[in-house]
């Protein structure tokens, strides 16, 4: 491993614009990742994973011989696949990597407060988990309601969703857009605008998508993302995620002006 690191990890990073953002998306001090580089030092076991799932290669594989990493990274690099096969759908959103600001501080989980569109007059509580992957920043929301208005919800009660989708700050607004993962029948789009604090607490937006009633009308309602941090008890969490009525305690009353305030009536603007 030693005698090829440093010559396959600059093979590797060859493909990218530069080893400072190599090291920037991969959050390792571009000083340590010299002496890697140099051969001075070896990664530990847990940065040589991250660098190998960076890259796209097995741990072990660093350490082949440079003729025959080189041929390994140009088959497998994800760059080089994406430019070999035309892959329309990554040159489209390329600029968007390339040129979107880095959501690193961001990152973490949040609850989301925004009318529903489904229930006209009702407050739906997701929760959302932003992460870093690769460079690339995705997100995952959770939302369930509950079919029936009984008190005794039973598991089968309640309809889930879980949207994935990739978030990008360009300028200064965040955009997120996102897909229902387990029927793939709708997509939303998320406009927020940024924290200027040093701390991250509550951000503002906008959400566009359709009602999951049997018409589907699109829609548009204020989102209230509340940052709950890096690490947080995710069963605790989704217990708390369904919805609410406005007037109940748990919403308190920042977040329901924030949801009400401004020229859409009741927070909820449908397109006929």
């Amino acid at each position: 491993m030693s005698e090829y690191l440093g010559i396959n990890l600059k093979l590797a990073c060859s493909h990218y614009r530069s080893i400072s953002e190599v090291c920037r998306q991969l959050s390792i001090n571009r000083a340590q990742f010299n002496k890697y580089l140099s051969g001075q030092s070896q990664p530990t076991a847990f940065n040589l994973k991250r660098i190998g799932d960076f890259f796209g290669v097995e741990d072990y594989e660093l350490g082949l011989p440079p003729e025959q990493f080189a041929r390994l990274i140009g088959a497998r690099n994800p760059a080089t696949l994406a430019s070999q096969q035309g892959d329309p759908l990554s040159e489209l959103l390329r600029p968007l990597r390339e040129q979107g600001g880095n959501l690193s501080r961001y990152c973490g989980y949040y609850f989301e407060y925004s009318n529903c569109m489904s229930v006209p007059g009702s407050i739906l509580l997701s929760l959302v988990y932003l992460r870093e992957e690769r460079g690339t920043f995705l997100f995952e929301r959770q939302e369930r309601q509950e079919r029936s208005s009984s008190t005794d919800v039973q598991a089968e009660d309640w309809v889930r969703c879980r949207y994935l989708g990739a978030a990008f700050q360009l300028q200064d607004r965040l955009f997120l857009i996102d897909y229902e993962s387990l029927t793939v029948n709708e997509m939303s789009q998320t406009i927020l605008i940024p924290s200027f604090k040093s701390r991250i607490t509550r951000l503002n937006g906008l959400k566009t998508g359709v009602s999951s009633g049997d018409r589907r009308t699109p829609a548009c309602t204020r989102v209230v993302w509340e940052y709950l941090g890096t690490e947080i008890n995710r069963i605790s969490a989704y217990r708390q995620v369904k919805l609410y009525r406005p007037d109940d305690p748990r919403i308190d009353d920042d977040v329901r002006e924030r949801l009400s305030v401004g020229p859409i009536s009741n927070g909820l603007f449908e397109i006929e």
